[in-house]
């Protein structure tokens, strides 16, 4: 189909060289990209990130899956990604703040509220965000707050933000308990990564009944078949460093974690953590990927023959890009809405996703993973139909 040609390659790809001067008085030059995939949906949306591997055929790839992710969602987005070839933890705050701004004003012509909207990634945050806001603003003369999202709330930031993806991820273990026939309540979860996304999945997780029964991070996992109280793992993590040494608990490793009797898995570390030398050997009924490309594609057969569900990463951790897009509503709007309902909205979004890659599994007899792509890509092409060429 003429359509899957046009959507296997991008639709403009911008690559970037600036120098900045850095705080020894040197002038220095990095290399940054934006890839806009396709806008037959709405608007380019995707991340920006700040690391030494970025390269044009990640960003490419990157900014496909986010077509593929706002689709999955239902929300009127495309993909783009965007990055900078650099070593944040090697740069003070003000040579990130001199590099955010050369790098809006150079892929300031193909960037705006309206067309495509960054967001933060990899070593990218909030500040990072109010730096883009504050330079765009100033080259066009007014304040522009939806030309990003992920913003601090004073700057038209959304509540519930911080633990978006995490709710996600919560919610859709949720619905998958309900294909079971049971909810979330006394549910065993097990937690692979304890950052940002695992640990408040942990706590929120907590929050609607479920026991957690494992965590780990990148030095080590705890497991108590009674359950840990994620929160109180947190401050334990804080004030150590790590998960591992939490009272009460057996120490296990991130392999063994994996592998530990429970009902849901939630992999929120790094990719390709789920491989076929293991995925025979997982207990849970249940994986949602809170992170990107936890399971490799010869496990997911694996586990697909084997009955169990893996809610893949394009819908899991969607909730992310879903108060991305409420922030970007209420600054168009100006009309700010409280965490409670940024909660519903997202719960609600969420659900609905779920149970339409659910059907189509179930019609199709394949798994989650492929069902949201036939989802997702039947609305783009679907889009690009209608609207015709020019």
């Amino acid at each position: 189909m003429a359509a899957l040609d046009v959507l296997s390659r991008p639709k403009r790809e911008l690559q970037v060289s600036f120098s900045i001067k850095m705080d020894n008085g040197q002038q220095k030059v990095f290399t940054g990209y934006r890839v806009q995939h396709n806008d037959a949906r709405g608007p380019y949306k995707g991340g920006i990130r700040y690391h030494p591997a970025v390269e044009i055929n990640e960003v490419r790839a990157l900014a496909m899956w986010m077509t593929w992710k706002t689709a999955v969602l239902n929300i009127p987005y495309g993909g783009a990604k965007g990055g900078v070839t650099c070593n944040p933890k090697e740069m003070s705050k003000p040579e990130l703040e001199r590099l955010t701004r050369k790098y809006t004003a150079m892929i300031f012509p193909i960037i705006g509220p309206y067309t495509d909207i960054p967001a933060p990634d990899v070593y990218t945050d909030p500040q990072t965000m109010a730096w883009i806001m504050d330079t765009y603003s100033k080259m066009v003369g007014y304040q522009v707050p939806a030309v990003v999202t992920g913003k601090p709330i004073s700057l038209g930031g959304s509540r519930g933000r911080a633990t978006s993806t995490s709710r996600g991820v919560i919610v859709a273990a949720k619905e998958a308990a309900k294909t079971f026939r049971r909810g979330l309540a006394g549910r065993g979860i097990a937690v692979q990564g304890y950052g940002n996304v695992g640990a408040n999945a942990a706590i929120i997780g907590r929050e609607y009944g479920a026991k957690i029964v494992a965590v780990s991070d990148s030095k080590g996992g705890i497991y108590n078949e009674r359950g840990l109280k994620p929160l109180d793992v947190l401050k334990h993590k804080e004030r150590t460093g790590s998960v591992v040494g939490f009272p009460g608990t057996k120490e296990i490793s991130n392999e063994e974690l994996l592998e530990v009797p429970c009902d849901i898995l939630i992999p929120s570390a790094l990719e390709g953590q789920i491989r076929s030398e293991n995925a025979g050997k997982i207990q849970a009924k249940i994986i949602v990927e809170g992170a990107n490309g936890p399971t490799t594609p010869e496990a997911d057969r694996i586990l697909f023959d084997r009955g169990v569900m893996v809610v893949p990463d394009i819908l899991a951790n969607g909730g992310g890009v879903l108060v991305s897009y409420f922030e970007w509503v209420q600054n168009l709007s100006r009309l700010y809405w409280t965490e409670e309902e940024v909660n519903k909205r997202l719960e609600k979004k969420m659900r609905e996703a779920f149970l339409e890659v659910y059907d189509i599994s179930k019609s199709k007899d394949v798994d989650l993973r492929t069902a949201a792509l036939i989802l997702s890509v039947g609305r783009v092409v679907e889009a690009m139909k209608l609207a015709g060429d020019f």
